[in-house]
């Protein structure tokens, strides 16, 4: 708590004390007086107020002349804290700063007080006012500590809690709170160890259990972290904040119903928890329950219009979903545009970098992906030959602390590397400007980890939208997006976009995996039946996909089905019902939960032709499994989601796998089971077929990337606006 509880006897004691080793003599009677009003025997304070009272006969003055106001003042007000009347303990310590004017404790509870109306700046004033008064005022510093924590100024607020636990090592409180902050920066380890020691001096700190279990999740330590969102919960049973998080790390642990239970709990604790509501939509996208989510989503907003992440949740989901037409779902995008950056549109800098078209170029990539994630595999082919362009200077903004195997390649590849993720978005447009980047691509969209909101504020004068999410940021800040005509047939998608689109022999190449487990003879000569495959997360399979699939199904009546990259036993039961209610026979369905990469590659020697998502292609699966000699037949969308199948069997010549109805989709699916001689003679031929598209050339789109940013480069230099254009194949 940033006030003290009820003042204890032992406390008073202190109290008086301090005032009597200070010469404050009327003070220290005065909490003397306070402990005798209930206990009137005390023999400690019957025989200091009368020593007291020698030494200063006269001193019996009115509360006028005393510094501080009674112990009972003090508890009045901070009873009325605890009870969350924040306007009345506002209005009574203005009250009492009349009489009291020089009083710390009158300072310090308003500056905490103000803290908590969201007047921060008031609340600064005040701690540092409090401070001045009593420079060893340790609560005082901790309470500063929060403020600025609140502020975002988390060095700042370092100092603070730094400077309270100086004065007073053994304070919980402060070693809890600076643990918060360290939290901020991203310093989770050091985090622990501020946790640990403060239940080390109060085990049954339930705050501190709870962020202790915070940070082990984000180590990675989650059955640590369940064990201490549980001892908190034992602790404090009505503990919302515990609850959604034991539901996040139950979440990540694949067990997804209890951790719907969770949030629900926290719900019903705090109907006003925005948090909660969000993580439930969340789960429910994972669980492929798309309406529910997207009503979550919403009432996270209504609670919490300016909360980031659950808007670009929804527009992640709504992505997902068949209901909603296009220009809706581009209505939605730009909503989100109006909502967090028309108010900065005023402030957009004049740049001032040199207009010289031929001049090498800082090109800054931001993105939370640069691990051992599905955009790496994409963009690590092209940063490896764009790294050797000496008129190219790249720089790196990393927005998370995972350092793995991947990103120690991509490192290699950039001439300045930066970790962002303990940066405000001011702090890192301000951090870009003065590194002169001249051009900025985003690589994450409206996906975790993404920092739209830097590009909001159009730090540099050329932003690019590249690879990440399978449509428009909203902003009118991001000037170009990368595509190919393939994925996006030229003038027939640009009303769907913000940005104007540069057309690329291919948007993105794969990282081939040359260590993969070799192609193998269709499984269908030797079964003497079609398998069909998907390996898509399972938040894209939805009721809609099951009955399409099952149609097939009900069409080749010997055909079987594999589902890779399920979740654990009982998390896919949904699946499994909507199958059942279509009538399919489960023992013509295997399903396989997540596993290794050779392993999961392994598994498409199973397979014949995989089937896909949607309106959510595939992407990276759809990818893999062209490199396994699988193809996928694609259902194409009007929505961008719905058009990566299409890409990616546009490019390697597949174009018999798509289609454009659901109808077509039955039809070529039965074709298909019944050719098995091309199907294998495709099977064969395509790594091959794969090497020489432009999916396995990271050399011909690195070159045409190039080109495209001196182009973009160029219409700046000319002061002349963003325009859609083609790079074409060289």
């Amino acid at each position: 708590m940033p006030l003290p509880r009820k003042l204890t006897i032992d406390q008073i004691l202190s109290e008086a004390k301090k005032a009597t080793n200070q010469g404050k003599i009327a003070t220290a009677i005065q909490l003397y007086q306070a402990i005798l009003r209930t206990h009137p025997n005390h023999p400690v304070a019957k025989k200091n107020i009368q020593k007291l009272r020698q030494q200063a006969p006269s001193t019996k003055s009115s509360s006028s002349q005393t510094v501080n106001p009674s112990p009972d003042q003090i508890n009045h007000l901070v009873n009325l804290y605890q009870s969350g009347k924040f306007a009345e303990v506002e209005r009574h310590c203005r009250q009492l700063l009349q009489k009291h004017l020089h009083s710390e404790h009158l300072h310090n509870i308003l500056g905490a007080t103000l803290r908590m109306l969201g007047r921060l700046e008031e609340a600064l004033e005040s701690h540092n006012k409090a401070l001045q008064l009593k420079p060893d005022f340790a609560e005082a510093c901790n309470n500063l500590g929060l403020v600025l924590q609140d502020m975002g100024r988390y060095e700042e607020a370092l100092q603070s809690f730094d400077k309270a636990l100086q004065l007073n090592p053994k304070y919980a409180v402060a070693h809890n709170n600076r643990g918060n902050t360290l939290q901020k920066l991203d310093r989770s380890n050091d985090a622990l160890l501020c946790f640990d020691k403060t239940l080390q001096l109060n085990p049954r700190y339930e705050k501190a259990h709870n962020n202790r279990g915070v940070t082990l999740r984000k180590l990675g330590r989650l059955d640590a972290a369940l064990h201490s969102f549980d001892r908190a919960l034992q602790l404090k049973p009505g503990y919302a904040e515990a609850c959604n998080n034991r539901g996040n790390v139950l979440r990540e642990l694949g067990r997804l119903e209890e951790a719907l239970s969770n949030y629900d709990q926290a719900i019903q604790l705090n109907p006003q928890n925005a948090e909660a509501y969000n993580n439930r939509g969340v789960t429910l996208r994972a669980l492929g329950r798309l309406d529910a989510a997207e009503t979550a989503y919403r009432k996270v907003l209504q609670l919490k219009p300016d909360y980031v992440e659950a808007f670009t949740n929804l527009l992640f989901c709504l992505s997902h979903s068949e209901a909603i037409d296009t220009q809706t779902l581009f209505r939605e995008h730009c909503r989100f545009g109006e909502q967090f950056e028309a108010h900065l549109r005023a402030n957009w800098p004049q740049h001032s970098n040199s207009r010289n078209p031929e001049r090498c170029l800082k090109v800054g990539i931001v993105s939370g992906d640069l691990r051992n994630h599905a955009v790496a595999f994409f963009v690590e082919p092209v940063l490896a030959h764009l790294a050797g362009y000496p008129q190219l200077s790249l720089h790196a903004y990393y927005n998370h602390t995972i350092e793995d195997n991947v990103t120690r390649l991509l490192r290699k590849h950039f001439k300045h590397w930066n970790l962002i993720a303990g940066l405000t978005d001011e702090e890192l447009a301000n951090n870009i400007r003065k590194d002169n980047i001249d051009i900025l691509i985003d690589l994450s969209g409206h996906t975790a980890k993404h920092r739209l909101l830097t590009f909001a504020r159009k730090p540099v004068p050329v932003q690019v939208s590249w690879v990440g999410y399978p449509g428009t940021t909203g902003l009118k800040a991001m000037d170009y997006r990368i595509a190919d005509n393939i994925f996006l047939t030229p003038g027939h998608y640009d009303d769907q976009f913000t940005e104007k689109l540069v057309y690329l022999p291919a948007s993105v190449p794969f990282m081939m995996l040359e260590d993969a487990p070799p192609v193998n003879t269709l499984p269908a000569l030797a079964n003497g039946y079609i398998t069909f495959g998907s390996f898509n997360r399972k938040s894209k399979i939805t009721r809609s996909v099951i009955a399409l699939w099952s149609k097939l199904l009900h069409a080749v009546p010997n055909a079987r089905m594999v589902l890779g990259a399920m979740p654990p036993v009982g998390e896919h039961n949904t699946l499994i019902e909507w199958f059942v209610e279509e009538g399919i026979d489960l023992k013509r369905l295997s399903f396989y939960p997540k596993c290794p990469m050779n392993e999961y590659l392994g598994l498409h020697h199973q397979v014949d032709l995989c089937l896909d998502t949607f309106p959510y292609n595939g992407s990276t699966t759809t990818t893999h499994a062209l490199w396994m000699g699988v193809p996928t037949l694609t259902l194409t969308g009007r929505s961008i989601a719905g058009r990566a199948g299409a890409s990616q069997m546009g490019q390697v010549g597949l174009e018999e796998f798509i289609t454009q109805n659901k109808t077509e989709f039955v039809k070529r699916g039965l074709d298909w089971s019944d050719n098995f001689t091309k199907l294998g003679s495709i099977r064969n031929g395509l790594r091959e077929r794969f090497r020489q598209s432009a999916l396995g050339r990271p050399d011909i789109i690195a070159s045409a990337f190039e080109r495209a940013l001196r182009i973009m480069w160029q219409r700046w230099c000319d002061r002349l606006p963003a325009k859609s254009f083609e790079v074409p194949w060289q």
